[in-house]
């Protein structure tokens, strides 16, 4: 049965507003926020790193090479202090122990960087260290850089030394002993032959194999030795954040100077000495002392003439050689103490002369 409207409002007239209760609630505290943020950030960084991909970072081939020429520089930098202390000693004394002094010093570069988790000079300089590729992680949330991975163990830092320091060592002393003993010749007895053939191929597949090492590293960037792939020994950026900062001040001197040096090596056996000497003698400071020095002496090789002969007209003493190759050398010779032309040249104490009309220099003599 349908309700009027009057019968409506006196049913809501009735209602008591105390009769309408809400749910009550507790505010929140002052420091909640921090609760729920401490309780959610856990939860939000495993899903920021879940969509985060990796930045790989590839190491420079120019700086690993540039590590090993500054390892070689070093050592040759250290092997020149270590030979100046014993520079007072028998001369040729280290010739004979040149490869033993060579291993010293590079089981003292090694001893003192790769086997204390240490990279070596050259490398330190580059931003380089050894990372051992075998145990370095493949993915995951450990993987940001490429970069990481554990050092080198105990077995690759001993294999590294033996190879390189002992290796390096064995061979030269083989090859130094095989030329003293003169393997090679064909006068020898068939074994020395042989063993001297052998070491030739095994000299011809390392460098070989060096080779092809190479054109690998180009390619790929990693290992650029061979015993570095052996090893699985690679060399990474020991910080990912680090500049490489490039100067060429040091690069552009050098190829100033080197181009210099070359242009003069060209140019100063095409010019001629005494001309360049006789052009500067008018703007010489010291041209009146010189003029005015010692007259018995030659004023070319500054000392007593043995032959002695006159310049004419200007009558200075000069050796005869000396005298000589001047005037044959240059078409009008110019005196080395008053500038004037020498016409002639005559034997000291002789009363003749010819002077030459024709320029032509003739000598007369008792």
């Amino acid at each position: 049965m349908p309700l009027d409207r009057a019968t409506l409002a006196s049913s809501g007239r009735s209602v008591d507003s105390s009769s309408l209760s809400f749910p009550s609630s507790d505010p929140p505290s002052e420091y909640s926020w921090v609760e729920e943020y401490q309780r959610s950030y856990p939860r939000w960084k495993s899903l920021r790193d879940s969509f985060q991909l990796p930045i790989q970072v590839t190491t420079s081939r120019v700086n690993q090479f540039d590590a090993a020429r500054l390892d070689v520089e070093m050592s040759a930098m250290l092997k020149e202090q270590l030979v100046r202390v014993f520079s007072l000693m028998k001369p040729g004394f280290l010739f004979q122990y040149e490869p033993e002094l060579d291993a010293f010093l590079e089981f003292l570069i090694w001893r003192f960087s790769i086997w204390v988790d240490k990279p070596t000079p050259g490398n330190a300089l580059m931003n380089l260290r050894y990372r051992d590729e075998r145990a370095v992680p493949v993915g995951g949330k450990a993987v940001r850089t490429g970069l990481e991975g554990p050092g080198l163990s105990v077995s690759q830092k001993i294999w590294y030394c033996l190879t390189t320091v002992g290796g390096q060592y064995l061979w030269s002393r083989v090859q130094s002993f095989s030329a003293f003993r003169r393997w090679g010749d064909s006068e020898q007895r068939s074994l020395a032959r042989q063993s001297w053939l052998l070491l030739q191929r095994i000299e011809g597949l390392y460098k070989a194999a060096s080779f092809c090492n190479l054109l690998i590293f180009l390619y790929s960037g990693r290992y650029r030795s061979i015993i570095e792939r052996v090893l699985r020994a690679r060399l990474v950026y020991g910080n990912p954040n680090m500049n490489r900062a490039v100067s060429f001040e040091y690069m552009n001197r050098q190829l100033v100077w080197n181009e210099f040096s070359e242009m003069l090596l060209l140019l100063l056996p095409l010019l001629n000495s005494s001309s360049v000497k006789r052009f500067l003698l008018p703007f010489s400071k010291n041209k009146s002392s010189d003029s005015s020095g010692n007259e018995a002496e030659c004023p070319i090789c500054q000392s007593n003439p043995t032959i002695p002969f006159l310049a004419l007209p200007c009558q200075h003493r000069y050796c005869y050689y000396c005298l000589r190759t001047r005037c044959a050398a240059a078409s009008s010779y110019h005196c080395a103490r008053c500038n004037a032309v020498v016409i002639a040249i005559q034997r000291h104490g002789s009363s003749e002369t010819k002077p030459s009309n024709l320029g032509d220099i003739r000598e007369s003599s008792n």
